[in-house]
């Protein structure tokens, strides 16, 4: 069995995973995303199965696709990438699914996302329909503030930042959950715990153990099946009234913060996937 890893910069999780390949003494290549040049009429590639962990959402999407069509399986597959890479795609996914998600209503224009904003009502959340880490969310508490916010977006003259995804705003109780789900199993969850309404690791959340309910695998993983399935973190906020809604599906999942946390070994589960989806294992 020969693995692709494709990646650029290795961060903590690539070189866990790395290890855990050289571990288990198992074959693999570094498949530098910043380095390739693909013929697009060659379909012959020396790899079982490729593990994708690039950084920039529009690499991983055209690499997925070139070694999917050429009959190289990966992990996660390109359908899974285009759904999470596009909160809109995503938020899709999850209702016709019949998963819980906020409310969200899609505008095209400012003036047309102000209504929708005072059809939810203040505070809303506005986001970009792709970004991650928590960059350029807003909470918008007023119309003197969504004028401002909408008109920057309306500027910044990428066609994405001109679709306009209004979401209600979840009065969470100072933190999220993410949990983690492989394939059909959900394997941890940790509650990400800060004084900002942005509970995200990356913008200073903490982390601390959630122990799993049968509510929270059970929509981890209905979530998961609904964008397409593979290995990805999902993100549920917990409403007043203690429901909870899915709000993010991620597929290329940071985990560096959640081992420890969580006790479960993160990469060797993902890599047990890997072997599985190269031996043709999996659904």
């Amino acid at each position: 069995m020969h693995i692709a890893v494709l990646c650029s910069r290795i961060r903590a999780e690539e070189k866990l995973l790395l290890g855990e390949l050289e571990r288990r003494d198992l074959s693999y290549t570094r498949v530098d995303d910043r380095e390739q040049i693909f013929d697009l009429e060659a379909y012959n590639y020396p790899f079982d199965v490729v593990l994708e962990r690039s950084i920039q959402h529009s690499r991983a999407l055209y690499m997925l696709k070139i070694f999917n069509d050429a009959g190289v399986p990966t992990v996660n597959p390109h359908q899974t990438a285009v759904t999470c890479g596009d909160k809109f795609l995503t938020t899709q996914a999850l209702i016709h699914a019949g998963v819980p998600t906020p409310r969200t209503l899609l505008a095209f224009t400012p003036e047309s996302a102000i209504k929708a904003i005072e059809q939810l009502g203040y505070p809303v959340v506005l986001k970009p329909v792709v970004g991650s880490w928590g960059r350029m969310v807003s909470k918008v508490n007023d119309r003197d503030a969504a004028e401002a916010i909408l008109e920057h977006r309306d500027v910044l003259g990428s066609y994405q930042h001109a679709i306009f995804y209004v979401q209600e705003y979840i009065d969470k109780p100072g933190r999220d959950i993410r949990s983690f789900v492989i394939g059909d199993e959900c394997i941890g969850a940790i509650y990400r715990t800060s004084a900002h309404w942005i509970t995200n690791t990356a913008r200073g959340g903490v982390a601390s153990k959630c122990e799993l309910t049968p509510e929270i695998t059970d929509l981890s993983v209905k979530a998961a099946h609904a964008i397409g399935g593979g290995v990805v973190a999902i993100d549920l906020l917990e409403t007043p009234d203690g429901r909870l809604l899915v709000n993010e599906v991620n597929y290329t999942m940071e985990f560096r913060n959640s081992i420890e946390t969580t006790g479960v070994d993160i990469p060797a589960r993902i890599i047990d996937y890997v072997i599985a989806v190269a031996k043709g294992q999996t659904s």
